[in-house]
């Protein structure tokens, strides 16, 4: 596993997702770290990230879910030393299992399930306290040339 978080090395001009861009000053710079099988990281909610006191805004942890699922797919679909893809989110599912409590570091754990054509389907995995709070979906799909570089 390398000390890069994939999102360090999307190419800078494509490095200012809310979510998880290293270059967005006020946003949320989930990382995700691409262990050669799966995607994995911590992320600690602040308390701006409240629902109701003592837990966490859905929205935050979807945003997780969506951002080290992408993430995950860009590290998959990259041989070593290749220059890392930009993927998108094609759909985003995401299933509340339990109320997360805010204050705990949340464990990130994303793993590759299917490929279609171009697509990668992963799953994502929130836990908190020992226990796994969120499920969620992702399929990702290679940047479209129309959003990138002009």
């Amino acid at each position: 596993m390398t000390d890069t978080p994939v999102q360090h090395r999307y190419a800078e001009d494509l490095s200012y997702c809310y979510g998880c861009g290293k270059n967005n000053a006020q946003g949320l710079h989930i990382q995700t770290h691409w262990d050669g099988e799966q995607g994995v990281g911590r992320y600690t909610p602040r308390s701006e990230h409240i629902a109701l006191p003592g837990f966490v805004y859905g929205g935050m942890l979807a945003s997780l879910v969506d951002c080290h699922g992408v993430a995950t797919a860009a590290a998959a679909d990259c041989a070593d030393g290749e220059q890392l893809s930009r993927y998108v989110t094609a759909s985003l599912h995401v299933d509340f299992l339990r109320p997360t409590p805010l204050g705990p570091e949340l464990e990130l754990v994303a793993r590759i399930t299917e490929r279609r054509g171009r697509k990668i389907v992963v799953e994502v995995e929130i836990s908190a306290l020992g226990e796994v709070r969120v499920r969620g979906q992702v399929v990702a799909a290679p940047m479209p040339q129309t959003m990138g570089r002009e």
